[in-house]
């Protein structure tokens, strides 16, 4: 493959969305959502062909990343699967506090990608949110448009509960979300318009 055929490759260049920040990460367009009676189902738990029941939750991300990893570098192969489900979070890549710098700006922009990309073959997509420490707020919030329904995940933050409330508040002035998707029970200190969703309803998969 020649250079010139590379800089036709959109799965190469990823610049085919409209991007926003300092590190051009695309966006996520807000999109509305039936927000009562809201059921989540695991991406590991999906499948072709798969139930009405089922087909009527939203799919989530927060699993392990080698789950999802592949999603992408070949976004084409899982996209007739995720399109028959209601709606999807966006992926949950990694992005702990340890790591390098351009992980996490890279794991936030694969995110924002993998959503975009879902959007632009017609699925409807929530942006999921995660940050580290304060340093991260500066891109973890970019890409998604204001008062758009978000999601985050409970899972790990318990030990370490200030750290979390510091980037939820952030989160809450930067992007006024109408509403918030939890995955998991809500610390009692968290404000806004909150979904909770129960984690172990979430893995009651009806086949």
């Amino acid at each position: 493959m020649t250079s010139l055929d590379m800089r036709n490759n959109t799965l190469f260049m990823r610049n085919e969305f409209s991007t926003a920040g300092k590190w051009q990460l695309p966006i996520i367009q807000k999109q509305a959502i039936n927000t009562k009676n809201i059921a989540l189902i695991a991406c590991s738990d999906t499948r072709c062909n798969d139930n009405e029941l089922n087909r009527a939750k939203g799919v989530h991300f927060f699993v392990d990343d080698y789950r999802f990893e592949g999603i992408y570098k070949n976004p084409k192969r899982t996209l007739e699967k995720y399109s028959q489900y209601a709606f999807l979070l966006t992926p949950d890549f990694s992005t702990y506090s340890d790591m390098s710098f351009w992980r996490q700006i890279e794991s936030v922009a694969h995110s924002r990608w993998v959503g975009a990309y879902w959007q632009s073959k017609g699925l409807t997509v929530i942006p999921t949110i995660s940050w580290g420490d304060a340093r991260s707020f500066s891109f973890r919030f970019d890409g998604v448009e204001q008062n758009a329904v978000v999601a985050v995940g409970m899972i790990g933050c318990k030990s370490n509960k200030l750290s979390f409330m510091r980037g939820y508040n952030a989160m809450l002035e930067k992007l006024s979300p109408s509403a918030i998707i939890c995955f998991g029970k809500p610390f009692d200190e968290m404000t806004g318009n909150i979904i909770a969703v129960d984690y172990l309803s979430s893995r009651k998969v009806v086949r």
